[in-house]
C-alpha cells in the first residue's frame, strides 16, 4: 500500500481506496481483521489521525466495522458493496467519457464495442503494459 503525496486526492481518501482495493483483490476477506490506524500510520508515514480518517470513510460506507474490544473488521457483503459503489462512481463516468469521445470521433457503437472487446482479450492474455 502506498500514498501519492503529490496527488490532488487527499491522503485519507487514498488510504480508503487502497483498503478497498485490498478487499476487492482478495488480500482482505469479509470477516477478517482490517488494518489498524497505527499500522497504516507507521507503514505509510502519515499522521495516525489521517489514517483514522481513511478508515472512518469505510466505516461510514459500511465496508469496515468497529467492534468494541476487537480489531476493525471487514463487514460481510463488503466486496459486493464496493463493486456496486465503484460501478457507479468509477466505471459509469469512464463509459460516459468514452461515448462522448467516440461520438466526437464519429466512431460507431460497434467500433467502440470491438475496441473494448479487444482490450479485454489482450488483458486476459496478460499482454498489457500499463494500459
Amino acid at each position: 500500500m502506498k500514498v501519492d503525496y503529490d496527488s490532488i486526492k487527499p491522503i485519507y481518501l487514498q488510504i480508503a481506496e487502497a483498503i478497498e482495493d485490498d478487499i476487492l483483490t482478495g488480500q482482505l476477506f469479509e470477516g477478517d481483521p482490517a488494518y489498524s490506524q497505527l499500522t497504516l500510520s507507521k507503514e505509510l508515514g502519515v499522521n495516525p489521525a489521517t489514517a483514522a480518517k481513511g478508515i472512518n470513510v469505510l466505516v461510514q460506507e459500511g465496508v469496515l466495522e468497529k467492534k468494541r474490544g476487537q480489531s476493525m473488521t471487514v463487514t460481510r457483503g463488503a466486496k459486493k458493496k464496493l463493486l456496486a459503489l465503484r460501478k457507479i462512481s468509477g466505471i459509469q463516468p469512464l463509459i460516459q467519457s468514452l461515448v462522448t469521445q467516440a461520438q466526437k470521433m464519429e466512431l460507431s457503437e460497434e467500433e467502440v464495442l470491438g475496441m473494448v472487446h479487444d482490450c479485454f482479450q489482450v488483458r486476459s492474455r496478460g499482454e498489457v503494459n500499463g494500459g
